[in-house]
C-alpha cells in the first residue's frame, strides 16, 4: 500500500502502509502524530532532551511493530501507549541510577528542574510527590491520565490501551495507597 499525497490516508491506512514498509507512509504518520506527541510528552516531564528521546524511541517502535496494531481504539492512542510506557521506563532507570549514585557518593544534581522550581515543589507538595513516587507506574500511570491530563476513564482506557473497568480499579487502588501514605 503506498500513500499518494493526492489523496489524504486514515491513521489506520497510514499504519497499515508503515507496517509493509512503506516510508512516505511512516513520514505522513510522524507528522501527523509528532507534533503532539512531543507537546504531551513535554507536560509529563521538565527534561525537554528526555521528551525527544521518547518520541524518537516511539516511533522507531511503530515503525518496527506496526503489524502489531490491532485495529482497537485510534492510531494515536496506540502511538501515545508506547510514548508513555516508554517515559515510565526511561524514568524509573534514571531514579534508579541516582539513588545508585547517591550510594555511591557521587550524587549528580537533576538538570530537569531549576532549583528555584525544586524548592516550591519541595516545600509545598513533598509528601505527595513522594507518595506518588512510590505508586506503581501502571497506577501512576493512570493517575497521570485521569487527573493531570484530565480525561475521562473511557479515554484514559484507549489511551492506555486497558480496559475501562481496569482504568476504574486501578485509580481506586492508587487513591486508597495515597489515603494510607499521606494519613
Amino acid at each position: 500500500m503506498s500513500v499518494r499525497p493526492d489523496r489524504p490516508s486514515s491513521d489506520a491506512e497510514l499504519l497499515a502502509a508503515v507496517a509493509e514498509g512503506d516510508p512516505e507512509a511512516f513520514t505522513a504518520l510522524y507528522d501527523q502524530h509528532a507534533p503532539w506527541l512531543l507537546m504531551r510528552l513535554r507536560r509529563r516531564t521538565a527534561d525537554s532532551d528526555l521528551a525527544d528521546q521518547v518520541a524518537q524511541e516511539t516511533f522507531l517502535v511503530v515503525w518496527s511493530d506496526a503489524g502489531r496494531f490491532r485495529g482497537q481504539g485510534a492510531v494515536g492512542a496506540w502511538i501515545w501507549g508506547i510514548a508513555i510506557r516508554r517515559l515510565l521506563d526511561l524514568q524509573r532507570g534514571r531514579a534508579a541510577q541516582q539513588r545508585l549514585a547517591g550510594l555511591l557518593g557521587r550524587g549528580r544534581m537533576s538538570d530537569a528542574a531549576s532549583a528555584e522550581e525544586q524548592a516550591l515543589v519541595m516545600l509545598e507538595h513533598r509528601e505527595v510527590i513522594q507518595a506518588l513516587n512510590r505508586l506503581a507506574p501502571e497506577l501512576q500511570a493512570v493517575l497521570q491520565a485521569t487527573v493531570l491530563d484530565g480525561l475521562s476513564t473511557r479515554q484514559a482506557a484507549v489511551l492506555l490501551g486497558i480496559p475501562a473497568g481496569t482504568v476504574k480499579t486501578r485509580a481506586m487502588r492508587a487513591r486508597a495507597r495515597l489515603r494510607e501514605e499521606l494519613a
